[in-house]
């Protein structure tokens, strides 16, 4: 039996202002061996983005199959107003479908997807917005440079800017900030000739983004995600689950995938080291103010024009003498066309 009337009924939601949501899939099964280190370094990854960023950020947190004791300690960082919204699922559903829990329902203009080993930087918002607003057709703007990631879903970008300059390659802004992402991922040291240069697209100031970019930190523009799948992804990790729900919504809304010319955030691994520990203790607290994000532009999809770039264009990669020729008109030497032919392990992902 129901008495009275519910104090809620009728009454409009009153949120605080807020326009950009990070959402960050975590998957801690035990604290030994490989995930030893796993939840400081979730938990320095959950400080830093909050502490570098710019404007108010909500952040939800999703445990998938995570250990009871790590649900504890998640639930004490959301009693005290680290995380915004924390979802706990006592099975694992897989990386693409925790996201997707708080994607779904997510209203925010810039949502960044980023996993729990990712040490934010000071500025990496501020560069981040910054590249939004000089590309206007940017769709996801990661604020880590990857080296041979030019031909990784950028067929738009290179049918956009074949014949012009402002495509090209240039040097690498930050060498230090290659070499330690290759090192968290376990490739061995780059050398010079890996680190050289990179393929760079020029926008409006005269702002650099670096073409092409990796899933494992990124911000999207909230409209990309309207071309998701309805259901849920089949895969724990891996598959088809991230060019599905990651690459392809971008690439069917005509965004483009960039990073930032510099560096602005480290991926720290599953291994705890002395410098990714001091680099966080350098941090700088952000003095935060609402940005309603009015001055990045809205996506709007053109089926025809994916269709020419994804299903025409793109092939003419697959063969050498185009890829020789494109490199050569846009900068590359005759010992840097070879390196990058030899070594191009990103280009057939595209």
């Amino acid at each position: 039996m129901r008495k009275g009337e519910n104090i809620v009924r009728n009454k409009t939601l009153e949120l605080q202002p807020c326009s950009h949501r990070v959402i960050i899939p975590l998957y801690i099964p035990n604290e030994e061996g490989y995930y030893q280190d796993a939840f400081k370094i979730f938990k320095m990854c959950l400080l830093s983005v909050q502490k570098t960023a710019i404007s108010p950020l909500k952040i939800s947190v999703i445990s998938n199959g995570s250990t009871a004791i790590v649900n504890e300690k998640l639930y004490k960082l959301y009693e005290d107003n680290y995380i915004d919204e924390l979802i706990i699922e006592t099975e694992t559903i897989g990386k693409i479908n925790s996201i997707l829990k708080a994607l779904r329902t997510a209203e925010e203009r810039l949502i960044t997807i980023t996993d729990a080993d990712v040490l934010f930087l000071n500025d990496w918002e501020k560069e981040v917005i910054a590249t939004f607003e000089a590309f206007p057709k940017a769709g996801m703007v990661s604020p880590v440079p990857i080296y041979r990631t030019q031909l990784r879903h950028t067929g738009n970008i290179w049918m956009d800017y074949l014949f012009s300059n402002k495509l090209k390659f240039s040097p690498v802004k930050n060498r230090e900030g290659l070499t330690k992402f290759a090192k968290s991922v376990g490739w061995p040291d780059l050398e010079l000739h890996l680190k050289d240069v990179i393929a760079t697209l020029e926008g409006k100031n005269k702002i650099k983004a670096v073409v092409g970019n990796s899933h494992f930190v990124g911000t999207y523009k909230k409209e990309v995600f309207d071309k998701i799948p309805l259901t849920n992804s089949n895969y724990k990790l891996g598959g088809t689950s991230e060019y599905l729900y990651n690459d392809l919504p971008i690439l069917k809304m005509g965004g483009y995938q960039l990073a930032t010319y510099d560096n602005y955030a480290y991926h720290m691994g599953n291994a705890l080291e002395q410098w990714i520990e001091k680099e966080f203790e350098n941090l700088k607290t952000e003095h935060k103010q609402y940005n309603n994000f009015q001055t990045i532009k809205t996506l709007k999809a053109s089926p025809i024009k994916y269709v020419v770039s994804e299903k025409i264009f793109k092939k003419m990669f697959k063969y050498k003498g185009f890829k020789q020729w494109i490199y050569k008109q846009k900068g590359l030497t005759k010992d840097q066309i070879y390196n990058f032919l030899e070594r191009d392990f990103l280009g057939d992902n595209n």
